[in-house]
């Protein structure tokens, strides 16, 4: 009787062990646990005229890294992006898709909403994923091709997409982390002015509005990240048709590199915000 009941428990916890390493909620990542379950195609695409473009260029804080959370993927149906396959599709965080694996929260959908609310309820807003973490600004201006993508062909193709549906109004740019080094940073206010330049010829807009983020104050490599920061103010004194974004008071997401969700919601409103007072 004792060796049928060992081998019944025997069995039991087998049994228990193999349910744990097929139970479909084993090992499920908390960074996407809220990604959206389905996207909602634009079935009527509204008219050119009625769809304002902004294209999201840059690197990893600007392809996103925060937690998408409940509040990030609902959605607005006049706020729309570009999916993967070239689809219209009604904007939900996450926006950017070259990183699967990386993927998360960036600022586009915040800087989406926040912006309707101030502008005629005619008008839909297009934004356009094109920034891949990582990507130095050299990379961009040799149109390298950095993680699967073509930087500065993607960023064309992105263009006439983006054209195609409806007016290009902005580029929303982030980016300088990985040019924060000794050698790069004289290079970077230079570079930049040249990439500005590479960007509004391919835009066909010669003074198509660029709005800069700034670094983020939390670095370890504090010092440098300043200096880049200082380039990037530098260079907007030159430029009337760019702007620059606070973002010193913005906490990291446990890393010192990338901004939290709630540092990407306030970099979109400051987006949005800065959009409107300059450029509207």
């Amino acid at each position: 009787m004792k060796q049928i009941l060992a081998s019944f428990i025997l069995i039991s916890l087998i049994s228990c062990s193999a349910a744990k390493r097929i139970s479909p909620s084993e090992g499920k990542s908390d960074r996407t646990q809220n990604f959206p379950k389905k996207t909602d195609v634009v079935e009527k695409i509204p008219g050119k005229e009625n769809v304002w473009v902004f294209i999201l260029a840059g690197q990893s804080n600007m392809a996103g890294r925060g937690l998408v959370e409940p509040r990030d993927t609902i959605a607005d149906k006049r706020v729309l992006t570009i999916k993967q396959d070239g689809q219209l599709a009604v904007a939900k965080e996450p926006l950017h898709f070259y990183e699967p694996i990386l993927a998360g929260l960036d600022c586009g959908l915040s800087f989406g909403k926040n912006l309707i609310k101030n502008i005629p309820d005619s008008i839909s807003i297009l934004l356009v994923p094109a920034a891949v973490g990582g990507s130095a600004i050299g990379q961009w201006l040799g149109d390298s091709v950095y993680r699967s993508v073509q930087l500065l062909s993607n960023f064309r193709e992105k263009v006439e997409t983006g054209k195609k549906y409806g007016q290009l109004k902005a580029i929303l740019w982030h980016q300088g982390e990985s040019d924060a080094t000794a050698d790069k940073i004289p290079l970077y206010e230079e570079r930049l002015s040249e990439l500005f330049k590479k960007f509004r010829a391919i835009a066909g807009i010669e003074n198509l509005p660029i709005m800069i983020g700034e670094l983020g104050a939390y670095s370890n490599n504090k010092e440098n990240w300043k200096l880049i920061n200082q380039a990037i103010k530098n260079y907007s004194v030159t430029d009337h048709n760019t702007v620059v974004i606070s973002t010193a008071d913005l906490k990291h997401k446990g890393d010192t590199v990338h901004f939290n969700s709630r540092g990407q919601r306030i970099m979109g409103k400051r987006f949005a915000d800065e959009y409107l007072r300059k450029f509207k």
